[in-house]
Protein backbone atom coordinates (compact mmCIF):
# COMPACT_ATOMS: atom_id res chain seq x y z
CA UNK A 1 0.00 0.00 0.00
CA UNK A 2 1.18 3.05 -0.99
CA UNK A 3 1.53 6.37 1.11
CA UNK A 4 -0.76 8.20 -0.78
CA UNK A 5 -3.45 5.77 0.08
CA UNK A 6 -2.96 5.86 3.61
CA UNK A 7 -2.51 9.66 3.51
CA UNK A 8 -5.86 10.18 1.72
CA UNK A 9 -7.58 7.62 4.41
CA UNK A 10 -6.57 9.26 6.74
CA UNK A 11 -7.75 12.78 5.84
CA UNK A 12 -11.01 11.41 4.91
CA UNK A 13 -11.73 10.27 8.71
CA UNK A 14 -10.47 13.47 9.83
CA UNK A 15 -12.97 15.43 7.64
CA UNK A 16 -16.11 12.79 8.90
CA UNK A 17 -14.78 13.22 12.46
CA UNK A 18 -14.99 16.82 12.10
CA UNK A 19 -18.52 16.53 10.80
CA UNK A 20 -19.86 14.29 13.29
CA UNK A 21 -18.50 16.91 15.91
CA UNK A 22 -20.23 19.60 14.25
CA UNK A 23 -23.47 17.55 14.30
CA UNK A 24 -23.71 16.36 17.73
CA UNK A 25 -22.82 20.08 19.17
CA UNK A 26 -24.69 22.28 16.99
CA UNK A 27 -28.48 20.48 17.18
CA UNK A 28 -30.16 24.14 16.76
CA UNK A 29 -31.89 25.42 14.47
CA UNK A 30 -30.98 28.22 12.03
CA UNK A 31 -31.90 30.00 9.17
CA UNK A 32 -29.96 29.34 6.10
CA UNK A 33 -30.80 31.97 2.79
CA UNK A 34 -29.97 31.22 -0.73
CA UNK A 35 -32.12 33.28 -2.60
CA UNK A 36 -30.96 32.38 -5.99
CA UNK A 37 -32.46 28.98 -5.47
CA UNK A 38 -35.80 29.52 -2.42
CA UNK A 39 -37.23 33.22 -1.87
CA UNK A 40 -37.93 31.69 1.89
CA UNK A 41 -35.22 30.90 4.12
CA UNK A 42 -34.76 27.29 4.91
CA UNK A 43 -34.43 26.42 8.80
CA UNK A 44 -32.80 23.11 10.28
CA UNK A 45 -30.13 22.14 12.22
CA UNK A 46 -27.21 23.52 12.05
CA UNK A 47 -24.84 20.08 11.66
CA UNK A 48 -27.68 19.22 8.65
CA UNK A 49 -26.76 22.58 6.85
CA UNK A 50 -23.17 21.93 7.45
CA UNK A 51 -23.18 18.66 5.84
CA UNK A 52 -25.13 19.57 3.27
CA UNK A 53 -22.91 22.62 2.28
CA UNK A 54 -19.77 19.86 2.87
CA UNK A 55 -21.34 17.26 0.24
CA UNK A 56 -21.79 19.78 -2.09
CA UNK A 57 -18.29 20.79 -2.58
CA UNK A 58 -16.81 17.57 -2.08
CA UNK A 59 -19.01 15.95 -4.96
CA UNK A 60 -18.43 19.48 -6.94
CA UNK A 61 -14.40 18.57 -6.36
CA UNK A 62 -14.77 14.94 -7.37
CA UNK A 63 -16.36 15.55 -10.69
CA UNK A 64 -13.43 18.09 -11.22
CA UNK A 65 -11.08 16.02 -10.33
CA UNK A 66 -11.95 12.58 -11.97
CA UNK A 67 -12.73 14.73 -15.34
CA UNK A 68 -13.30 13.18 -19.01
CA UNK A 69 -11.30 13.66 -21.48
CA UNK A 70 -9.29 11.25 -23.61
CA UNK A 71 -6.84 9.17 -22.47
CA UNK A 72 -3.84 10.18 -24.86
CA UNK A 73 -2.48 6.57 -26.16
CA UNK A 74 1.22 7.13 -26.89
CA UNK A 75 1.40 3.59 -28.30
CA UNK A 76 1.16 2.33 -32.06
CA UNK A 77 -1.59 -0.22 -33.01
CA UNK A 78 -0.62 -3.47 -34.02
CA UNK A 79 -2.42 -4.69 -37.40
Amino acid sequence: MSFKVIFRSVLILLILFVMLYVGMNNRQSIEFSFPLYRDKPLIAAAGLIFFGIFAVGFLAGTIMTAGGGKKSGGGSRDR
